[in-house]
């Protein structure tokens, strides 16, 4: 079996909800494999981001390059990037490796409130990684504090996504799920050519814990198996409404999105003495339903 490789560069969240873990899950549910550079060791649960610790840089650029050297990934994908050292590390890696289906998603706070970008950090993921990013995928927080004003309206989103394109990156996904009093979680979709909008109900839970790093993932599977920006980010919006809308309930705080949501659990193990039933393969579980 040959399937498209990607590369997430990003920090592990111990409770399995977002990070790495999210990125790989999304990886495999929708039939691509997955390799990882880990940037960051996460403490954390549904309630939250107790600690972290950076890996030093020199284990985050050989994780980049031996995956890159031997597996040649179609598309790679950031999220925490905590410091200017490792974003410009990232930023370097990239660009020698020619990377260019690069999605980056600007986290910066936890859902739970824990700070995971530093503030001297911003400036350089705003100079130097995102230019060269095929898809940005910033929320409204992580996008006023990349353009250092508000953004409430959706004619303010339109404006912004425009804006985030002039820092260079070749598309914008502007995420409306933080939008106040809104029916529908819409996202702002701009390439330089035409601003579109990516459609999807609000669905009521609290448990969206690594909701951007699946959406983000999703995107980035969908360049490596040959998608346009366009084809790859509405297919992830249909993916991520229904991670959102099946998300699990685990935990006492926010629970994690289901990635997994549309690939078919393998049956119950057979009676004693019966037959082994026929087992669905892992890769047969691309979004079929509606989102």
């Amino acid at each position: 079996m040959r399937l498209p490789v990607v590369l997430t560069i990003a920090g592990s969240d111990s409770g399995g909800g977002a990070g790495i873990q999210a990125d790989l899950k999304t990886f495999a549910a929708l039939g691509v494999h997955g390799a990882s550079a880990i940037t960051a060791v996460t403490a954390q649960n549904t309630l939250g981001v107790s600690d972290y610790v950076e890996l030093p840089l020199p284990i985050i650029r050989a994780q980049i390059d031996d995956v890159v050297s031997d597996l040649r990934p179609a598309a790679a994908k950031t999220g925490m990037l905590s410091s200017p050292q490792i974003v410009e590390l990232v930023a370097a890696a990239v660009a020698e490796h020619g990377l260019r289906n690069l999605v980056v998603d600007p986290v910066m706070v936890a859902k739970g409130g824990h700070r995971l970008l530093r503030d001297d950090a911003v400036g350089a993921l705003r100079e130097v990684l995102v230019p060269l990013a095929a898809v940005i995928t910033p929320n409204l927080p992580e996008a006023e504090v990349l353009l250092d004003r508000e953004i409430r309206s959706r004619d303010e989103m339109e404006r912004a996504a425009r804006e985030l394109l002039s820092l260079g990156c070749r598309a914008v996904v502007l995420k409306g799920g933080h939008a106040e009093e809104t029916e529908t979680a819409d996202d702002a979709l701009f390439d330089g050519k035409e601003l579109a909008w990516l459609v999807g109900p609000r669905v009521p839970t609290r448990n969206t814990h690594g909701s951007g790093c699946a959406f983000s993932a999703a995107i980035t599977a969908g360049l490596a198996k040959g998608a346009s920006i366009q084809q790859a980010t509405g297919e992830a919006k249909r993916f991520i409404t229904g991670a959102i809308r099946e998300a699990l309930e685990v935990g006492g705080g926010h629970g994690p999105v289901n990635p997994m949501w549309s690939t078919p659990p393998l049956p119950d193990p057979p009676p004693r003495g019966g037959r082994e039933p026929r087992r669905a393969s892992p890769w047969s579980g691309r979004p079929s339903r509606p989102a």
